[in-house]
């Protein structure tokens, strides 16, 4: 049985987020009265101990309310069929490039790490080491007792993987590995800008009005960026670019040197993230089970719920590609699934199992929001590409 994250009850959670506001308005006092809002959302959910994803609470899971509650369910957490699909893609590109090695970013409950791992033992695939690069503690003490068992193959790391030893000797440098990510780009902090139909502002934080409900408020200063699609951007439009997203995959992709990355978010191509339809952009935050697009909400009680924008896979795909790795492959979740053979795990598992696989597959659930994006370096794969590509790639569509 795996142990509970310690409750951060409703009393506990407003002392948080009244000291998180706290250091929020004194790091407005120390920039001059404004911050840019990747800095408010980064500090939202990332700060030692008070940010979202730092203070102990319950996250991940299938239930809001009562014991055990969580705020949201990713897709390791829904069905082990996940992972288990995930893996034959893993396992075909640690057989083909002759690696031994695993990245996972932003592991969450740990479910996907246990879940790959289990499904790389059943195929007789070795590996030297499985490392997880997570931040937060909280996070990070939860996996380790969900991944006891398997014993110092798992490893956890504060920064970007270091070199394999054997490098040191005159191999190639850079990383040799197969790198996973599921729902981390889209909790990587984007920055807001907002046309007026004149000029191009950057949206951030400033401190509220005095007679304001709320002690923090948003507030616009002129700016140079500017969001692909631009010239189609209606009046009163508020968007996200990706910076930190992109220098993310940027720098993975100019580090590794054999091998490949997949990410599994929510999120679009350039032409319909930046559709005029979608004006108000993508920005929302997630408490228990029930999504808040009210930006303002995002500004009450700091730290108290998810912050997340949907991913530009258009904007990762070209920032891997323009630091020299070559992107293989782009579809739906639900199409990578297939691929991978999820019909054919299906046919072993109880009703139970398939209905709950089955959100990971329908288009009102994650089927077709969710997409999965592939670049790789130092490969070649066969003509049809890799195995979760093989059918219904839509790389042209990026």
């Amino acid at each position: 049985m795996l142990p509970t994250m310690p409750r951060v009850d409703e009393t506990g959670a407003a002392e948080l987020s009244a000291l998180l506001e706290k250091r929020v308005l004194q790091c407005l006092g120390e920039a001059g009265g404004w911050l840019p809002f990747d800095r408010y959302m980064a500090m939202a959910l990332y700060e030692p101990g008070l940010g979202y994803y730092a203070r102990g609470a319950p996250i991940f899971g299938a239930w809001p309310g009562g014991p055990g509650s969580s705020d949201f369910v990713t897709a390791p957490e829904l069905s082990p069929l996940f992972g288990a699909a995930l893996a034959r893609q893993v396992a075909e590109v640690l057989r083909l490039g002759g690696l031994h090695e695993v990245i996972e970013f932003g592991a969450g409950s740990g479910a996907l790490a246990e879940q790959l791992l289990d499904g790389l033992r059943r195929a007789g695939v070795p590996l030297r080491r499985y490392a997880i690069v997570e931040l937060p503690g909280a996070l990070r003490a939860r996996q380790q007792a969900r991944l006891a068992r398997f014993g110092p193959l798992v490893q956890w790391l504060d920064a970007w993987p270091e070199e394999p030893d054997e490098q040191a000797a005159g191999a190639p440098a850079g990383l040799q590995a197969v790198v996973v990510g599921n729902e981390v780009l889209d909790a990587m902090p984007v920055k807001l800008l907002h046309w007026d139909g004149r000029e191009w502002f950057e949206r951030g934080v400033v401190v509220a009005a005095p007679d304001a409900a709320r002690r923090l408020a948003f507030g616009d200063r002129p700016t140079a960026l500017r969001p692909p699609r631009a010239a189609e951007a209606l009046p009163g439009a508020v968007l996200e670019i990706h910076p930190q997203g992109a220098a993310f995959v940027a720098t993975l992709a100019s580090r590794l040197t054999r091998g490949a990355a997949f990410f599994i978010d929510y999120g679009f191509p350039q032409a319909e993230y930046y559709h005029p339809q979608r004006h108000q952009g993508t920005l929302m935050g997630h408490r228990a089970h029930r999504s808040h697009s009210d930006a303002g909400d995002l500004l009450t009680a700091p730290g108290s719920m998810d912050i997340t924008a949907h991913v530009d896979f258009t904007a990762m795909a070209l920032a891997a590609q323009d630091a020299g790795a070559e992107v293989v492959g782009y579809t739906t979740q639900a199409r990578f699934l297939l691929n991978c053979g999820l019909l054919e795990l299906l046919q072993a598992a109880d009703v139970r199992a398939v209905a709950a696989a089955q959100k990971l597959l329908t288009e009102h659930e994650m089927g077709e929001l969710f997409k999965v994006l592939a670049f790789a370096r130092g490969l070649v794969f066969p003509a049809a590409g890799p195995l979760g590509f093989v059918a219904g790639d839509r790389t042209h569509m990026l």
